[in-house]
């Protein structure tokens, strides 16, 4: 941010009417070159207001192009949970279909159908039960679909305390305070009491169910568990909450419904732990939503929200249209969306299979494990449990709070198994170990995520949820399909190389004469010659050709 005392727009118009600079006007620039003149063209336009005559169409796409340009590389921003990839073949469906809007059922009846046929295709890979009616809808994302799978939940709640004559304007919702911001957007948008259970490290920053049922009443309209935390990746425990909620009724009468959030994790858990218990298997989960366009591999702009049977759905957010040439239903918060995204999200379906979507998750798991491996046994403490083997003996340990930061884990006999492990998203969150701290008191953990920036790395340092110890920061990288085994050794050279680079009294941000000058790529040092490899000549030898000395 630039000083009160300096106004920018001020002095980039005096530097453009310096009366030397003749040829600076449009003018001046055209009378001596008739090509194109980008420059010319956009220098008049206003950033903050519509302009009165517009520019060239080449030109206008030319400033925003060089505009952009300036964005981080999505590649490398590790900070992302959305995807940012897709075949050509799909690049070429979405730009076949930009133009459709899914809502028009009667005007575009085979995206409907495709729509259809994906949340078929949801609802059985997250087993909704046959003898139901499974129902859902596309939504602009995650944040949409959670709204939705909490209303439903809210007017389930209400008529339910309408009909016993009791009192139905005080409703609470309940989860941890590691939630999404979403969640909390959804209590507060729609006037309802969020109950946030704090959680701990040691229980790896996630709701715990045991805390989770002591703040249920009954006027709880449900319980949001999320499987993957955006903090940790850390799968919060749907069949115990589901178990102790079982117990809840049995004891009280309250029959409180599970909504599970499985936003990245409803694309993992299927493919890597289909073992684990958190879908429609769980009787009391009523509904689940996801980002197609997180693990689901589609760009940015699509969730899905299922329920397991119609009857979970409140008819009161059921709307009936006639006016679009059929009668139609609508249930999002939003009436227009794109079909783009469903048709590629189709195409993902049929192009990468449950075969496909298991080994890019098999693939994920492992680098993260990977880079967790490498971070515990060096500078670092692992908060993410991915790389831990989920044996008896370490989840009654994890369980117990014995948190992370030990020693890195033996390697079980089919290494390459996620179900092996303690079942996560391939997300890696740490921080500086205590060790380092103590022995480098002045490093501060963010000029890590700065120093990474330089490289071109986006990995956030951000702070713990309430629960956790005042003070604790994170750094977390997410492991999405594009970065490679070979990105990843990459990153983890990097990550290794700015710790001990900032560790002694000269450090990188000293400023003592012995830091660093500038910051060096680990790996350009290991093509440069050395003097005793050489016959022993020491003296500098003049320049010969013309090629200049780098």
């Amino acid at each position: 941010m630039l000083s009160r005392h300096i106004d920018p727009d001020e002095i980039i118009k005096k530097c453009k009417e310096h009366p030397h600079r003749k040829h600076a006007s449009a003018g001046g620039r055209r009378a001596l070159h008739q090509s194109w003149v980008r420059d010319e063209d956009a220098a008049a336009v206003p950033k903050y207001t519509m302009p009165k005559v517009g520019i060239a169409s080449k030109a206008a796409y030319q400033l925003l192009h060089d505009e952009t340009a300036l964005d981080g590389n999505p590649l490398l921003n590790l900070a992302s949970f959305v995807h940012t990839w897709m075949p050509e073949e799909a690049d070429r469906l979405i730009m076949e279909n930009i133009n459709k809007n899914l809502v028009d059922l009667d005007e575009y009846p085979a995206a409907s159908v495709i729509h259809n046929r994906c949340i078929s295709m949801l609802g059985d890979l997250w087993h909704a039960p046959k003898e139901g009616k499974v129902i859902g809808t596309a939504t602009a994302g995650s944040s949409e679909a959670i709204m939705l799978g909490g209303l439903a939940m809210k007017k389930r709640w209400q008529e339910a305390r309408k009909a016993a004559g009791k009192d139905h304007f005080h409703p609470n919702v309940i989860f941890g305070s590691n939630a999404q911001v979403a969640l909390e957007k959804f209590a507060r948008y729609f006037d309802v009491e969020a109950r946030l259970v704090p959680v701990k490290e040691e229980n790896g920053f996630v709701l715990n169910p045991h805390d989770a049922i002591q703040y249920c009443d009954e006027n709880t309209i449900g319980i949001i568990v999320i499987l993957g935390s955006t903090y940790t990746g850390h799968f919060e425990d749907v069949a115990l909450m589901s178990a102790l909620l079982d117990d809840l009724q049995a004891r009280t009468g309250l029959d409180i419904p599970i909504h599970v959030d499985g936003a990245s994790g409803a694309f993992v858990a299927p493919f890597a732990f289909p073992s684990l218990q958190w879908d429609f298997k769980v009787p009391r989960v009523v509904s689940i939503n996801t980002s197609g366009h997180k693990f689901g591999l589609t760009y940015a702009g699509l969730g899905w929200v299922l329920w397991r049977d119609e009857s979970f759905l409140h008819k009161d957010l059921v709307f009936e249209l006639h006016y679009l040439g059929s009668t139609e239903y609508t249930f999002t918060l939003n009436f227009s969306k794109p079909a783009a995204p469903v048709i590629v999200q189709m195409f993902n379906f049929l192009n990468l299979g449950f075969e496909g979507y298991r080994k890019i998750a098999y693939k994920d798991l492992r680098n993260a494990r990977m880079l967790s491996k490498a971070l515990e046994s060096t500078y670092f403490k692992v908060f993410s449990n991915i790389h831990r083997p989920a044996s008896e003996t370490n989840s009654k340990a994890i369980s117990e709070g014995s948190g992370a930061g030990h020693s890195p884990s033996p390697i079980p006999k089919d290494g390459d198994n996620p179900e092996h492990y303690m079942a996560g998203l391939p997300v890696v969150a740490f921080r500086l170990s205590d060790t380092y701290k103590a022995e480098n008191p002045k490093v501060k953990q963010a000029w890590i995520q700065t120093m990474l920036r330089t490289k071109g790395w986006i990995v956030p340092n951000y702070g713990a949820p309430k629960g956790a110890a005042e003070g604790t920061e994170i750094l977390r990288v997410v492991v999405r399909e594009t970065l490679s085994e070979d990105l990843m050794e990459r990153l983890i050279i990097d990550i290794l190389s700015i710790a001990e680079s900032l560790m002694g009294p000269d450090h990188a941000f000293s400023g003592g004469e012995a830091a660093p000058k500038g910051i060096t790529h680990p790996d350009h040092g290991h093509a440069r010659p050395e003097k005793e490899s050489f016959d022993g000549e020491e003296e500098k030898k003049e320049q010969v050709g013309f090629s200049s000395q780098c």
